[in-house]
C-alpha cells in the first residue's frame, strides 16, 4: 500500500512524524512520504520511524505556489533534503506564513474576537522548521468557544471571501517546479480538483510539471478517472494518497486510505532516476 500525502506536527498534522508512520505501519502502508507544507522538517524523524517499521520512505513536501490569487499546492518527491537554494526558499515561504498569519489574526481582534497571538505562534518561532497556517488558527478557535468544529472555523472566518481572510503572497507554479528541479525532485500537482481550474494543468506540464495527483480524499471514481485520463493526454506521471492529517476537517481517513497503485510508484521511481 502506498499513501505519498500524509502531514505531520512539523506542519498542520496532529500526529508527530513517529505516531504517523506507526498509525502508516498498522494500516498496513509499505511505502509512505511525508509532505507537511513548505517543510522537510518531519523527514528526518519519520525516515527514521520507517525504517524501524520496514516501511519504505519517500522525501516529501507541499509547497504552496500562487497563481491569480489561488492556493496551488505542488508536491516534491525523490528530492535532496540537503538542498541550499529549496532550503533558503522554503525558510522564505515559512517567513511568509508567519506573517499572513499574524495579519489574520489582527484582522479576527478587529471583528472583536481576541486570541493568543503569541501561544499561536510560538511553536514556529521556536521552531523554524515548522511551518503554520490558518488550521492553527482554526484550532485555537475552537479551543477558545468562538466556533465549534475546524470547518466552522474557515467557512466563518478563515476562508476567501470571510472577515479574516489575507490573500497569500508567494512564488508561481513556475518557479516552484524549478525549485524543485534544482533539488532534483520531481513536482506532482496536488488534489487538482480543489483548484478548480483543469484547464491550467496543460500549462503547468509545459512550464515543468512532472505528475499530477489523480488519486485524493477529495477526488470521487469521476475526478480519479478524469485526471488519469488528463495525465495520459499531457504525458505527465500519476500520484496518489489520502491527504491525512489526523483531523477529520481533512478527509477523516487513515494513513493508506487512499493510495497509489504500485505500477504508477514505479514510473514515478524511473522518472526520478533519468
Amino acid at each position: 500500500m502506498i499513501d505519498l500525502h500524509t502531514h505531520s506536527t512539523a506542519s498542520d498534522g496532529k500526529c508527530s512524524p513517529d505516531e504517523l508512520v506507526a498509525r502508516a505501519a498498522r494500516a498496513g502502508v509499505t511505502t509512505l512520504a511525508l509532505t507537511d507544507h513548505d517543510t522537510v522538517g518531519g523527514c528526518t524523524e519519520a525516515a527514521a520511524a520507517c525504517r524501524r517499521h520496514r516501511i519504505e520512505f519517500v522525501p516529501g513536501i507541499e509547497i504552496t505556489a500562487v497563481a491569480s490569487d489561488r492556493d496551488v499546492h505542488v508536491l516534491a518527491y525523490f528530492f535532496d533534503l540537503e538542498s541550499e537554494s529549496l532550503g533558503a526558499f522554503l525558510s522564505e515561504q515559512r517567513r511568509r506564513r508567519i506573517e499572513r498569519v499574524r495579519e489574520m489574526l489582527v484582522r479576527l481582534e478587529g471583528q472583536g474576537i481576541h486570541l493568543d497571538s503569541d501561544a499561536i505562534l510560538a511553536p514556529g518561532l521556536a521552531d523554524a522548521s515548522r511551518a503554520v497556517g490558518r488550521p492553527w488558527i482554526a484550532r485555537a478557535l475552537v479551543t477558545a468557544g468562538h466556533v465549534s468544529n475546524v470547518s466552522e472555523a474557515f467557512d466563518t472566518w478563515l476562508a476567501r471571501g470571510r472577515p479574516a481572510f489575507v490573500p497569500r503572497v508567494g512564488a508561481g507554479p513556475e518557479e516552484v517546479f524549478s525549485r524543485i528541479h534544482d533539488a532534483r525532485g520531481i513536482a506532482s500537482l496536488a488534489h487538482p480538483v480543489l483548484i478548480e481550474h483543469d484547464e491550467w494543468i496543460p500549462v503547468f506540464a509545459a512550464a515543468g510539471l512532472d505528475a499530477l495527483e489523480a488519486f485524493h480524499s477529495d477526488h470521487d471514481a469521476a475526478d480519479t478517472a478524469r485526471y488519469l485520463a488528463v495525465a495520459r493526454e499531457v504525458g505527465l506521471g500519476v500520484t496518489g494518497g489520502s491527504d491525512f492529517h489526523a483531523d477529520s476537517e481533512h478527509g477523516g481517513g487513515g494513513p493508506g486510505s487512499v493510495a497509489l497503485p504500485s505500477a504508477y510508484f514505479e514510473q514515478l521511481r524511473m522518472m526520478a532516476n533519468h
